[in-house]
């Protein structure tokens, strides 16, 4: 293997340190069956997922945040008030405004700190790290919270068999910091979004469109709204596009890498792009049955999941792969510096 490693402007970015966390109460595809017309076998055949975690009443996707923030800086050994930009990955804010991120900087008191919310999709992660990066290269700031959290369960429809099965709460952070000498952090990126999948996976209430209403809420208007057959589809195709895409042209095959951690919507789109780059499955991280898909969640607590499972050490070479709502699509190279 020979790795081509894309010159950047400025210093290279890595990640330095990782905190996740999961609300503790679960929703089990046994309490599925007593909602729906479903049944334990058929989710775990067509999804993988076993089990999903939920978010109690009275909190919101920035107490997520929060929780996994405060494990990652203590990872690194760091005050909050050493952060200098946060950037979340959501698409379940706390409330249309003010954003997440603020949310965030007050509650863990980063004060000083600037940042926004990435609204992205199951890609908000990987979308957020990479403008994140960017801070970090531009030498703009030297600490900068990429976070990914969603409160899923908060707008899924529990009488409607086809989505509600798939989704669960979780977020995960990392800390981006300048990479040292000898060190190479994060490579190079491929992203795309194509607006025209807007109308098989959205959430058409409560924006300026459809300002929410007795009749939105009455229209279900407010509840996930998915095509499946349409985002497996795409999600199959456009994954193992951009993922090729960022190998190629960096000298590099699924064969080379030593991990690959994506986006955890369902194991077949996962198995189906890991075959394509020709991948060993024992360096793809899988998870879902422990979560369902947590959307901008997934792809940090599949890194911790890695790191549990001695996947991801020191040093090795990890594709990152995200598909999401919008449609958005993003894969990321790295090497692993913790």
């Amino acid at each position: 293997m020979t790795l081509t490693v894309r010159p950047v402007v400025g210093r290279r970015a890595k990640i330095s340190a990782l905190g996740t966390y999961v609300p503790p109460d679960l929703i089990t595809n046994k309490d599925l069956e007593k909602l729906v017309d479903t049944n334990d076998q058929w989710i775990v055949d067509r999804t993988g997922i076993r089990e999903r975690h939920k978010l109690a009443a009275g909190l919101g996707t920035s107490d997520m945040c929060v929780e996994a923030a405060k494990k990652c800086l203590a990872a690194r050994g760091i005050e909050p008030s050493e952060v200098e930009a946060i950037l979340v990955g959501t698409v379940t804010p706390d409330m249309m405004f003010p954003s997440t991120a603020c949310l965030v900087q007050d509650k863990i008191g980063a004060k000083g700190a600037w940042g926004f919310d990435v609204s992205a999709g199951c890609s908000g992660f990987v979308f957020a790290l990479q403008a994140g990066a960017k801070l970090v290269e531009s030498g703009a700031h030297a600490k900068v919270l990429v976070i990914g959290a969603d409160a899923n369960t908060r707008m899924t429809d529990y009488t409607d068999r086809s989505t509600c099965v798939l989704f669960g709460d979780g977020a995960g952070a990392v800390l981006l910091e300048p990479a040292e000498e000898g060190e190479i952090g994060l490579i190079d990126f491929v992203h795309e979004v194509d607006g025209s999948g807007g109308v098989a996976l959205n959430l058409k209430g409560g924006g300026s469109l459809n300002p929410s209403t007795h009749e939105t809420i009455d229209a279900g208007m407010h509840f996930i709204y998915q095509d499946g057959q349409a985002v497996y589809k795409f999600a199959v195709r456009k994954m193992a596009e951009v993922t090729t895409r960022v190998l190629d042209r960096n000298g590099v095959t699924g064969a080379d890498l030593d991990c690959f951690i994506p986006h955890q919507a369902n194991k077949r789109i996962i198995t189906a792009t890991a075959d394509r780059l020709g991948m060993d499955p024992e360096r793809v991280i899988i998870n879902i049955e422990k979560y369902g898909n947590t959307s901008g969640g997934t792809i940090p607590l599949a890194m911790e999941t890695a790191v549990e499972q001695g996947k991801l050490k020191k040093g090795d070479l990890v594709l990152l792969a995200a598909v999401g709502a919008g449609f958005t699509v993003g894969a990321a190279l790295l090497r692993w510096e913790i």
